[in-house]
């Protein structure tokens, strides 16, 4: 799975954000990773500026959900630039860098964002940081306001290389084809197996073993695809399985066996790609230490990345040295008598004059020489021989890093296999369990609903006994309760309205969730009476406890009340219930229940064959059974229809 934009991708980036040209800075907000720049253009209205996650750069479909009290950081952007007029838009080099111009009428800015090492975006006037998303120190650079703003080092531009810089390029590598193209010639993972496959080259060759027909079939290949780029790219979305694999601004080759979609830009690419990778992320089991885990295997990945690339770029300044020996020789002679006779000032400017001189440095005796494509630092005061042998120093310097960096990277897979065997067998676990059904308002206390769909709620203690009647007992409804000490309040909403039947259904559920049930009793009676009839206030002389009513005026009885329940499944405002209520209630709705009765046996076991045939988690069974042990006394199961038992044979 793609996990970061490519330089290719900028390139064609760069393209679609030309629209913005003119345009007009509206607001900014920022939340976690996420910083969001609302544009009104010229013709199309607001446009959104997305950098998601200091990785992807584009100009989103659909409108992101935005905070909506600024951050520090959105505050202070928007204070310089809300109204400013944005101009042009540029790619740095080959790097994944995105440069926008912005202008105010005090002052002109850079908009700069950066989709690597961790990602940034920084505002910079006359080279300045005026403020920056992320704060770092680097070896040469910091991202810091009021820090001079550093570009990092250019790397090989693909490009825009000729023919013979790609092929010299190339030629300084030990490793095979692929690797060679993705690191050395900086086109990464997928052009360099893109490159392979259009050339017709085989990718695990040695570069050295490499044909200079060869060669020029990979340039001719890159050539295509970077022309394409620059002057029509064909913006693509390669799945497989439904699922997008990767995006990119060609049609690449290495993707047949893939379907493919063609949006018009490569910001739309983009932004269907991260709505569908945020829709599997939810669906997804994620462990925090394994995401951990996850990203320093990341960051270790591009430290040896970078360690090896460090190793072959010294080697290959240290053999160039003596491709040119007499001219290095003949430099580093004439620097070191030079610099013996002249000031610094003097020295640097006849050094300068020389055309393959690129930098003098006299206070550290330095001077870098252009040698082919490469340029490389060397110190005067020493011959070619101790400057290459430095030089080499320092390249096996890099690839013992290198080396050390793997081991690490290494254990940290190990690691990581370790961790995610255990989670694997967390998830499966996770997976076998029954989903529970929709929760509604109701279940917060014991409940059913009639045969004619009125709700009924009874209390599950005295602290809902008391907030039952006190929140939920209004003057159409009727109060239930049955003749035994301790049963729960029960209500029956919009009792006035409801039929003998519906009646009778409440009283039965009043006793049957009553004390009477854990006595094992065969049969009793309960009563119903209107709101204004309840209350809390007590005779003279009479104390009320907690989870208590009285009952004033004429009750109105239920006898002969049998102690038996049913166990169904229901469905409540399109939503698959399980509900617990009187046989004649379940009967009417429901296919598929168990009849159950009071039992002097306990039987932990019952509650969790029940919830495992109707498919929910046990705790939903539990909460909507009556108190005390169980038995079941009949089973009601649908068959399964002929067709069914003809698939089963």
């Amino acid at each position: 799975m793609k996990k970061e934009m490519s330089s290719f991708d900028v390139s064609s980036l760069v393209k679609d954000m030309a629209v913005l040209e003119d345009a007009h800075m509206d607001k900014i907000y920022q939340w976690e990773n996420n910083v969001l720049f609302r544009i009104n253009t010229k013709n199309d209205g607001k446009a959104d500026l997305f950098f998601k996650d200091k990785k992807w750069l584009y100009l989103s479909p659909d409108r992101p959900e935005t905070p909506t009290t600024p951050t520090s950081f959105a505050t202070f952007m928007r204070k310089y630039l809300t109204n400013a007029r944005i101009g042009k838009t540029k790619q740095v080099g080959f790097d994944r860098i995105v440069i926008l111009e912005v202008f105010k009428a005090d002052a002109d800015y850079q908009l700069i964002f950066e989709m690597f090492g961790g990602g940034n975006v920084l505002l910079v006037q006359e080279g300045k940081i005026v403020n920056c998303l992320t704060q770092r120190t680097f070896r040469d650079r910091a991202t810091r306001p009021g820090e001079d703003y550093v570009m990092p080092k250019e790397r090989f531009n693909p490009m825009s290389a000729d023919e013979k810089s790609f092929c010299d390029v190339f030629r300084t590598s030990e490793s095979d084809t692929v690797r060679t193209l993705a690191t050395v010639n900086n086109l990464g993972g997928q052009y360099a197996e893109e490159v392979c496959k259009r050339a017709g080259c085989e990718k695990g060759v040695p570069a050295s073993e490499v044909t200079d027909t060869a060669l020029a079939e990979m340039y001719k290949a890159l050539r295509t695809i970077t022309e394409q780029i620059s002057e029509k790219s064909e913006p693509t979305i390669f799945r497989k399985d439904g699922k997008i694999v990767d995006i990119a601004p060609v049609n690449l080759q290495i993707y047949d066996d893939c379907e493919k979609e063609f949006p018009e830009t490569i910001s739309l690419a983009v932004g269907k790609y991260i709505a569908e990778m945020a829709t599997a992320e939810k669906k997804e089991f994620k462990d925090p230490e394994i995401e951990k885990l996850k990203k320093r295997i990341e960051k270790q990945t591009e430290t040896v990345q970078t360690y090896r690339q460090n190793a072959e770029k010294l080697k290959a300044q240290a053999d160039s040295l003596y491709t040119e020996y007499q001219k290095v020789t003949e430099l580093l002679t004439v620097l070191n008598e030079q610099s013996q006779k002249l000031n610094w000032e003097k020295l640097t400017e006849g050094a300068l004059k020389i055309p393959y001189v690129d930098y003098i440095d006299p206070e550290k005796n330095k001077v870098a020489m252009k040698i082919g494509f490469l340029t490389v630092e060397l110190d005067y005061t020493k011959n070619i021989d101790a400057n290459a042998s430095d030089i080499y120093a320092k390249g096996k310097n890099e690839a013992e890093k290198a080396d050390n960096a793997e081991k690490a990277l290494q254990d940290s897979q190990a690691e990581l296999e370790k961790k995610q065997k255990g989670f694997d067998k967390k998830v499966a676990m996770e997976l076998s369990k029954a989903t529970p059904t929709k929760k509604f308002w109701f279940e917060t206390y014991k409940w059913f609903i009639t045969s004619e769909g009125k709700l009924v709620i009874a209390g599950r203690d005295t602290h809902s006994n008391d907030q039952i009647v006190k929140k939920h007992l209004k003057d159409p409804d009727v109060y239930v309760h049955a003749d035994i000490h301790g049963a729960p309040s029960v209500i029956l909403k919009d009792g006035s309205k409801a039929s003998d039947q519906e009646l009778r259904e409440a009283c039965w559920f009043a006793l049957a969730q009553s004390k009477a049930w854990m006595a094992g009793s065969m049969e009793g009676g309960a009563f119903w009476a209107y709101p204004d009839q309840v209350s809390k206030t007590p005779n003279a002389g009479e104390f009320v406890p907690r989870g208590a009513f009285i009952v004033r005026g004429k009750r109105n009885w239920e006898y002969h009340l049998p102690l038996v329940l049913a166990v169904g499944e229901i469905e409540y405002e399109g939503s698959r219930k399980i509900m617990c209520a009187p046989t004649e209630v379940i009967e009417k709705c429901s296919e598929k229940y168990y009849v159950i009765k009071p039992s002097k046996e306990k039987n932990g076991r019952i509650n969790g064959d029940i919830a495992k045939a109707m498919e929910v988690p046990e705790e939903e069974i539990s909460r909507i059974l009556p108190p005390g042990s169980i038995e079941i006394v009949r089973t009601v199961w649908p068959k399964p229809d002929e067709e069914d038992e003809e698939t089963n044979e």
